[in-house]
C-alpha cells in the first residue's frame, strides 16, 4: 500500500493527508487561486475543510505571511463558500 503524502493545515497545525487539505497557490504572476487537483504550479499552502482552521487563518493573516503577499478578501470568500458547502 502507498503512503499518502502528509501537509499542515496553517490553522490547526495537524498532520493530514494532501487529499483532506484544501491547497491554496500562489503562482509566478502572483495569482492566488484555489489548487482543486493538487498539481498546479506554485507555492503552496493547506488548510483543513474546517471553518475555525479558516477563521483562526485569516485572523493572524497566516496565509498572506506563507505565501508573503497581500491576500484579498475575495479569495477568502471562496475559501469559505468551498468550506461550508462540503
Amino acid at each position: 500500500m502507498k503512503n499518502q503524502p502528509q501537509r499542515t493545515c496553517m490553522g490547526c497545525n495537524e498532520k493530514k493527508d494532501k487529499k483532506d487539505l484544501i491547497r491554496i497557490v500562489k503562482n509566478k504572476e502572483n495569482q492566488i487561486s484555489l489548487d482543486r487537483t493538487g498539481k498546479q504550479e506554485g507555492r503552496g499552502a493547506y488548510l483543513c475543510d474546517n471553518i475555525q482552521c479558516l477563521e483562526k487563518v485569516i485572523k493572524s493573516k497566516r496565509l498572506e505571511k506563507i505565501l508573503g503577499c497581500k491576500i484579498e478578501e475575495e479569495i477568502y470568500e471562496n475559501l469559505r463558500g468551498v468550506i461550508l458547502e462540503q
